[in-house]
C-alpha cells in the first residue's frame, strides 16, 4: 500500500477516527489568522475547503456568526464535524457538502472568505489558489495553511523525506510570489508554532499509531506504512526549524 492509497483505506479510518484534527493547527492559530482578515461583512459567507472533522469550521462559525459551506469528500468527517458543531451550538450556521475540491462548482463571486487549513496541498498550492479565486467576491479574502520550507538549506533527512512525500513543497518566499502571481494582494503570513503540530495532531496520532500497528503486526505492508508515518513524527522532532505550516492570508482585489 502506497502512502497515497492510505486515504481510501480502512487503515486510514483506524488511524484518524475521532482525532481532534487531521493536520497541524489550533483554535489559537485559527483565531490569529482570522484576526488578519479585513473588510468582512457582519454575517459573511464562507467556504471551508477540506474541512475534515471541522475543528476550524466550528471556530470560524463562532468568530464570524456567518454561514459556512464545509466541504470534504469523506462523509464520515462531515458527520463527525456536524456532531461536534451541534454540541458547540453552531450547527445551524454550517452546511456540509460531500464533494471533492477538484469538483467545486459554486457560482462565481459567491464567498466573502475562503478557508483551507492543511488541505490546499491536495490541489497544489498554486492550482488551489487559482481555482478558488473566481469563487471569491471582489475584495474577498482567502486564508490557507501550507507546508513550507522555513530555511534556505534544509537538512538532507528532511529534504529527502519531503521529496518523496510532498515534492511540490516550496519556500516561504516562493509561496508568497505564487500567491501574488495568482492575483492576490495584501499577503500576510505567520508560521504555525511547533506546539500546534503536537497537541492536536502528532501526539494523539502517535498514540493511535501504536494501537493500530499492534493490530496489523502480521501485515508487512501495513507495518511498513505505519513505520513511515512514525518517521514523519521523528523527523519533525529533529527538524522543526527547517519546515512548518505557514498561514497565508490574502485578498482578491476589489
Amino acid at each position: 500500500m502506497s502512502k497515497s492509497e492510505i486515504f481510501d483505506s480502512e487503515l486510514f479510518v483506524q488511524l484518524s477516527a475521532g482525532l481532534p484534527r487531521q493536520g497541524p493547527g489550533s483554535t489559537e492559530a485559527t483565531r490569529r489568522a482570522f484576526s488578519m482578515v479585513e473588510g468582512l461583512p457582519a454575517r459573511p459567507k464562507l467556504l471551508d475547503i477540506g474541512c475534515g472533522p471541522g475543528a476550524q469550521t466550528i471556530d470560524l462559525a463562532r468568530a464570524t456568526g456567518g454561514e459556512i459551506i464545509a466541504l470534504d469528500n469523506r462523509q464520515r468527517f462531515l458527520d463527525e464535524m456536524l456532531a461536534r458543531a451541534l454540541k458547540a451550538g453552531v450547527s445551524s450556521q454550517i452546511k456540509p457538502v460531500c464533494l471533492s475540491m477538484f469538483e467545486m462548482d459554486f457560482s462565481d463571486a459567491s464567498f466573502d472568505l475562503i478557508w483551507s487549513e492543511a488541505a490546499i496541498y491536495i490541489m497544489g498550492f498554486a492550482a488551489g489558489l487559482s481555482a478558488c479565486r473566481r469563487f471569491l467576491k471582489p475584495g474577498g479574502s482567502i486564508v490557507v495553511s501550507e507546508l513550507s520550507w522555513l530555511i534556505d538549506d534544509p537538512p538532507a533527512a528532511a529534504r529527502d523525506y519531503w521529496a518523496q512525500n510532498y515534492p511540490a513543497m516550496q519556500s516561504f518566499d516562493a509561496n508568497r510570489k505564487i500567491a501574488a502571481d495568482a492575483g492576490y494582494e495584501d499577503i500576510k503570513t505567520f508560521v504555525l508554532p511547533a506546539a500546534d503540530w503536537w497537541a492536536n495532531y502528532y501526539e494523539p496520532g502517535e498514540a493511535r499509531l501504536d494501537e493500530v500497528r499492534a493490530c496489523h503486526a502480521s501485515e508487512p505492508e501495513a507495518v511498513a506504512l505505519l513505520d513511515d508515518i512514525r518517521r514523519e513524527y521523528d523527523l519533525f522532532r529533529a527538524h522543526s526549524d527547517a519546515y512548518g505550516y505557514v498561514f497565508y492570508v490574502m485578498r482578491k482585489p476589489a
